[in-house]
C-alpha cells in the first residue's frame, strides 16, 4: 500500500511536468523580426604561474645545451681502481669496452686509455682488464703496479 501512494505521486508529478516540458515558444508575427539576445563569449583568463620560490617547471634544465658525457656525475676522475667491480665486458663499434660498477653509482663503460683518480685502463681483453695504477690516496707511486681485474667463466 505503502509503495502504490509512492508510485502513484510519480506518476502524478510526471503528468503535470509534462505540459511544461513540451511547451512551445511562440511564432513571431509575419512582419516581426527575432531578435536574438547579444551574447558574448567569455574568453579564459590567460595562466599565470606564481613559483613562490619553486623551480619554473616549464625551463628547460639544460639551457638548449645538449648533454655529451655519458660518465657518472663524479665522473671517472674521482673513481678510484679499488672501488670498481668488474660487470662485464662487451664489444662497441670493433673495440672491447668494459662495463664496470662503482660502489654508489652506475654501470660506467671505460675503454683502453680512460683515466681514474688513481690510474687509467691499460688494457681491455674479452676476460679481463688491466687497470695502471699511478697513484696511491693522490700520491704519486714510484713504481706504477697493475691491477688486473677478471670475469670468472661462469659469468661469460
Amino acid at each position: 500500500m505503502r509503495y502504490a501512494k509512492i508510485v502513484i505521486g510519480v506518476l502524478v508529478l510526471v503528468w503535470l511536468g509534462l505540459p511544461l516540458a513540451t511547451a512551445q515558444v511562440p511564432k513571431p508575427a509575419a512582419g516581426q523580426q527575432v531578435v536574438k539576445p547579444d551574447i558574448q563569449r567569455a574568453t579564459p583568463p590567460l595562466a599565470n604561474y606564481d613559483p613562490a620560490g619553486r623551480r619554473d617547471p616549464f625551463k628547460d634544465l639544460l639551457g638548449g645545451k645538449e648533454v655529451k658525457e655519458k660518465v657518472a656525475a663524479g665522473g671517472l676522475s674521482e673513481v678510484a681502481i679499488d672501488e670498481i667491480s668488474l660487470t662485464g665486458i662487451v664489444k662497441m663499434k670493433g673495440k672491447l669496452e668494459a662495463i664496470i660498477s662503482v660502489t654508489e653509482g652506475f654501470p660506467i663503460t671505460v675503454k683502453e686509455g680512460d683515466r681514474l683518480s688513481d690510474g687509467y685502463v691499460l688494457s681491455v681483453t674479452s676476460t679481463q682488464v688491466v687497470f695502471r695504477k699511478t697513484k696511491d690516496r693522490g700520491v704519486p707511486l714510484a713504481k706504477p703496479k697493475d691491477v688486473i681485474k677478471e670475469i670468472s667463466p661462469e659469468e661469460l
